[in-house]
C-alpha cells in the first residue's frame, strides 16, 4: 500500500467539501497552573458522532468517481465508529453496507448501525476477529472492502480535520489526538508536518499499539485491555501510523485508565460535554499528574475530541429530590 502524502489530504478536502460538517472549536481554560491557549476540537459533532465520517466519505466518493463502487456495496470491520461512518456514507451512495463488529461493541453503537440500515454481524471479542470475518465476506461476495483506519483514502479524509483546525486557529503550535489503529494520527500528522505543527499521539497504557511499534521498529501485536478499548482497541497499528509517528514533531505518550476516566468526567462536569473514553484519552494527556504531555508556557494547543458514541448514563448523577421549590427551575 502506497504512502500517504499531503497531496492526498488536499485531494480529500476537495472531494468531501460540503459533504461533512466543518469542525466546531471552542477555547477553554488550560489545566490549573499552566499558561497558553487550550482549544477543543468538537469533532464528536460530526456526522455519525465521530471523525470517521471524513474518511468514509472520502473512500466511497473516490470509488464512486473511479467507477469502482460495486452494486454489492461495501463491507467493513469496526469497533463501532468506523462502521457507523461507513454505513452512513454507503446510504448516501445508495449501496448496502455490511458491518462486522466484535461482540463487545457497545450496544449504543450496534443500535445506531442498524439505524443507518447496516447489516450488522457480531463476530469475536476483538476487532482483529471481526476484521478476519469481514475479509472472508468480501472475498466471497464481491463487496468493496473498506478499512477502519489502514487505507490512504481513510487516513487522508481524517487529515482534513487538521486543515480546518489550522485555518481557524492561527499560530497553532500543537494538536493532540488519541490513537487506536492510527488512521487519525496518520492523516493529522501528515498535514500538521506540512504546516510546522507538532502532533501528540496519545494511547491508553494498555492499548499501546503505536508506542509498542515505535519501540520495536515495526507494527507488532499488543494486548488490548482498557476502558477505551471499544474505540482504541486495535491489536496492531497501521504501518502508515508508524511512518507518521516518526516524522519530525510527533510525540507518542501513554495515559492510565484512571486519567482517561477523570478527563471524561471533567468534560462533563466543567463543560457538559459527553464523549467516549477514547476521545477523553487525548485530553487526559494534558490533565494527568504524571507522564502525558506538558505544553510550554504560552503554547497554543488543540485537543481533538474525536467521538461521542457512548452511553452517558455513568456520567449523570441523579439530583436529590428537594421538594416543590425545584419545579420552577
Amino acid at each position: 500500500m502506497r504512502e500517504l502524502t499531503y497531496e492526498d489530504v488536499e485531494a480529500a478536502a476537495e472531494r468531501i467539501a460540503g459533504r461533512v460538517r466543518p469542525v466546531a472549536l471552542t477555547a477553554v481554560d488550560p489545566p490549573s497552573g499552566r499558561s497558553g491557549e487550550l482549544w477543543l476540537a468538537l469533532e464528536f459533532m460530526q456526522h455519525t458522532g465521530s471523525f470517521k465520517a471524513r474518511g468514509a466519505q472520502n473512500f466511497l466518493q473516490a470509488h464512486r468517481e473511479a467507477g469502482t463502487l460495486p452494486d454489492t456495496g461495501v463491507t467493513i470491520a469496526s469497533g463501532g465508529n468506523a462502521g457507523l461512518a461507513c454505513a452512513w456514507a454507503a446510504r448516501q451512495q445508495g449501496v448496502p453496507a455490511t458491518v462486522f463488529v466484535p461482540t463487545t461493541a457497545p450496544p449504543v453503537k450496534v443500535s445506531k448501525l442498524r439505524g443507518y440500515g447496516a447489516d450488522v454481524r457480531l463476530v469475536g471479542s476483538e476487532y482483529a476477529e471481526a476484521q478476519a470475518a469481514c475479509a472472508e465476506f468480501a472475498a466471497a461476495g464481491g463487496a468493496l472492502a473498506a478499512h477502519a483506519y489502514d487505507h490512504p483514502l481513510i487516513a487522508a479524509g481524517a487529515g482534513t480535520l487538521l486543515e480546518e483546525i489550522r485555518d481557524r486557529i492561527p499560530g497553532l503550535d500543537t494538536v493532540v489526538v488519541a490513537v487506536g489503529g492510527g488512521g487519525l494520527l496518520a492523516g493529522v500528522a501528515t498535514a500538521a508536518r506540512e504546516h510546522g505543527i507538532r502532533t501528540v499521539a496519545v494511547e491508553p497504557e494498555n492499548c499501546r499499539a503505536l508506542n509498542a511499534a515505535l519501540a520495536a521498529g515495526r507494527p507488532v501485536d499488543v494486548a488490548v485491555d482498557s476502558v477505551a478499548a471499544d474505540s482504541l482497541g486495535a491489536r496492531r497499528v497501521s504501518a502508515a501510523a508508524v511512518r507518521a509517528a516518526r516524522l519530525d514533531g510527533v510525540r507518542s505518550v501513554l495515559v492510565p485508565d484512571a486519567e482517561i476516566v477523570r478527563a471524561r468526567r471533567a468534560l462533563w462536569d466543567d463543560h457538559r460535554v459527553v464523549v467516549e473514553h477514547g476521545a477523553a484519552t487525548a485530553l487526559a494527556a494534558l490533565n494527568g499528574q504524571a507522564g502525558g504531555y506538558r505544553p510550554e508556557p504560552g503554547e497554543k494547543v488543540c485537543v481533538v475530541l474525536c467521538g461521542a458514541n457512548t452511553d452517558p448514563s455513568d456520567l449523570v448523577v441523579a439530583t436529590p429530590d428537594v421538594g416543590p421549590a425545584a419545579e420552577g427551575r
